[in-house]
């Protein structure tokens, strides 16, 4: 761990941008990347904030495929929303760059040129799938085939999306092309890789020895199984015409590899940001780098990028790597491609005003140390009984008795009891415990130790009970507020890394800015006779009919996924062309239809087929339809079905209906009306 660091250069993992942003991503690196910068500037620190939409790669050019469209729209289209989400979450990058600027090529460009020019590369010709119709080599991507593992008929060339298996191309069995639904062939192509092999034992006593300290659990763990288990080497670039062309000669429609264009993005960024000043950034020893990411980056960010660096031999290395586990939503793996996932986007249209909440809540539940769960329901209740019941109830009190009773001025103490001196004690040492534990990349506990300020305001007010206090003791009155009122000034500074918004409009009530991290905690923070502002609420209950709205939301998504997926059920036995034959189908008008008495499911309709009275077919649909709006449908009926007798009914035929996969029915009809007693051929 680097000591008193001069400066830091802290970035955020790179979204793709071939899709929107979703909670599981702001709780796993955007946000507790967010809340350490925030504080890292409240400490006075320098400290450079960057991120930026990686533009290139498979999914790219898969998303534009089905969407229709070139890639750099898609690219454009999505950075576009992630960008806006990002700000109107409050997270506050110093800059938000893309890695298909002019910038990132040229120094991806040069960063690889420099690699290549020392022989830091190695040249390997392998065989990989070609697709001969779209005349290109296939990315693992698009190649889709049977898994060896699970029997899967869709997975992909690089993984099992259903049993997380790891695959080669080659691995698949009957694989086909996504371009032209061919089965592609081996071709020979020459690339070019990063012999990760030959840093094997400087990443060993990088890692293993020096930092197994004070990196997380989980992402030393994970670089040390990887590098026990034995580095390769990894290529650097691909068939693609989609990236980062590479920028030497006889690598014609070749680009750049996803994974080592993209990390160098964090570079390129830091230049637009800096074009003088950069390299003190990313070439000074008196630097702290830090990647925030999610585990799924660990290998890229802890093995591959920093020996990439070390190759490249003048940038510096990461400190940390804190990296969060997943996220699940309702009990279940949120996943783009079943959109199964809290956009960011649509979450900050159906909640206005209320980006610090959803702060709130995935900070206060963050998959730290192991996977966590989102529910609404957990939503609802820490709003309610945290933000609402404890932090903005302290605030209220202290701030409406205020008024009620000094005109909005801070009162005058009338001297500290130990009571008081005890509360002001406590509050000293806040500041500093927080700040600790930020700094150890544990905001989750930062986060509560924060709210146990708050409760310890509440707790004070509801001892010394001012409301009452003030017909017997004004002085001491004028005391309790005073103490009340110096706690809601420390929340402005120590509230704003966690909940930015909330803290402003606290600022803005007790007409006080924020003050740096170290003044916090002061006995003094605001004086006596400074004039607040009138009181608002800073948080407002959530209502139950809002948050099933978004359980709904989620359900119809389950069942559209359920439809989607749903297989027909297999044929059954083989009938002959004469059994058919006796079957009777005709199509018929219904003409009137009530439910069965003492029944849930029947329904007694009288069905005009074309003889000379209606038939009455008892039908078991009485959940799905309702009676009235059948009358004067057309529906089929299998008019020689024998007749029963059901609930007392004589049922002459039966109705045809299609059944969903949910369970739901639809009626057979035809395409328009047609005579009565129509047969069906």
């Amino acid at each position: 761990m680097q000591p008193d660091p001069q400066r830091y250069t802290v970035t955020a993992a790179l979204p793709y941008a071939n899709g929107p942003v979703h909670i599981g991503h702001l709780a796993g690196v955007y946000l507790p990347a967010d809340i350490y910068v925030r504080y890292l500037r409240a400490a006075g620190r320098d400290v450079k904030f960057i991120c930026g939409s990686d533009e290139h790669g498979v999914p790219i050019t898969i998303r534009a495929q089905k969407e229709g469209v070139t890639p750099q729209q898609v690219v454009d289209k999505y950075h576009a929303i992630i960008r806006d989400s990002f700000q109107d979450f409050g997270v506050s990058f110093d800059i938000y760059s893309r890695t298909s600027s002019k910038t990132h090529a040229e120094v991806a460009s040069g960063f690889f040129r420099k690699l290549y020019e020392e022989g830091k590369f190695v040249e390997q010709v392998s065989q990989q799938y070609y697709d001969e119709k779209a005349d290109q080599f296939l990315a693992d991507r698009y190649i889709v085939g049977t898994c060896p593992n699970c029997g899967n008929e869709n997975a992909y060339g690089d993984q099992c999306e259903r049993c997380g298996s790891s695959l080669s191309p080659t691995e698949l069995i009957n694989p086909h092309s996504m371009l032209s639904g061919n089965q592609p062939v081996l071709r020979e192509t020459k690339h070019w890789y990063l012999p990760l092999d030959q840093y094997e034992p400087w990443l060993r006593e990088w890692i293993v020895e020096g930092h197994k300290q004070d990196w997380k659990t989980n992402v030393y763990g994970q670089c040390k199984s990887w590098i026990d288990q034995g580095l390769h080497p990894r290529a650097v670039t691909r068939d693609l015409d989609w990236g980062v062309p590479v920028p030497v000669a006889g690598a014609e429609g070749k680009v750049l590899y996803v994974w080592f264009d993209a990390p160098i993005g964090y570079i390129s960024a830091t230049k637009d940001l800096l074009p003088d000043t950069w390299e003190t950034y990313w070439k000074d020893a008196g630097t702290k780098l830090v990647h925030f990411i999610g585990k799924d980056n660990i290998v890229f960010h802890c093995i591959i990028f920093p020996t990439m660096l070390k190759a490249h031999g003048d940038y510096i290395l990461p400190d940390n790597v804190p990296a969060n586990e997943f996220l699940n939503l309702e009990g279940d793996k949120i996943s783009t491609s079943r959109n199964w996932a809290v956009w960011l986007h649509e979450y900050l249209q159906d909640f206005p005003g209320k980006a610090d909440v959803l702060r709130y809540v995935l900070c206060a539940n963050a998959p730290e140390t192991k996977d966590n769960d989102f529910t609404w329901k957990d939503f609802q209740a820490r709003n309610n009984n945290e933000l609402v019941a404890n932090l903005g109830n302290f605030v209220n009190r202290a701030l409406v008795l205020t008024h009620k009773f000094f005109g909005g001025k801070v009162p005058v103490s009338a001297g500290f009891t130990p009571e008081d001196e005890e509360v002001l004690r406590q509050l000293s040492e806040f500041p500093k415990r927080v700040g600790e534990l930020i700094e150890n990349y544990r905001f989750r506990d930062a986060l509560n130790e924060l709210m146990n300020l708050t409760r310890l305001g509440n707790k004070y007010l509801a001892d010394t009970e001012p409301w009452k206090l003030i017909k017997t003791d004004e002085a001491r009155t004028a005391t309790v507020l005073h103490v009340a009122l110096q706690l809601a000034a420390s929340l402005v500074t120590l509230l704003e890394p966690f909940l930015p918004t909330a803290a402003s409009r606290l600022g803005e009530m007790l007409n006080t800015e924020k003050g740096t991290w170290q003044q916090a905690g002061r006995p003094d923070a605001l004086p006596a006779g400074h004039q607040i502002k009138e009181a608002a609420l800073l948080f407002d209950k959530i209502e139950d009919a809002t948050v099933e709205a978004q359980v709904q939301k989620l359900l119809d998504t389950k069942k559209a996924n359920e439809l989607a997926n749903a297989k027909a059920a297999p044929p059954k036995d083989d009938i002959s062309f004469e059994e058919f034959q006796r079957l009777d189908l005709r199509v018929g008008t219904v003409v009137a239809a009530e439910k069965v008495a003492k029944t849930k499911k029947l329904l007694k309709l009288s069905v005009d087929v074309g003889l000379a009275e209606p038939r009455t077919i008892v039908s078991g649909i009485a959940e799905h339809f309702i009676p009235e709006a059948l009358i004067g449908q057309q529906v089929q009926v299998l008019l020689n079905l024998a007749p029963r007798e059901i609930k007392g009914i004589q049922s002459q035929g039966m109705l045809l209906m299609a059944e969903n996969a949910d369970g739901s029915l639809a009626l057979m009809q035809p395409g328009h009306a047609v005579v009565p007693g129509s047969g069906v051929a």
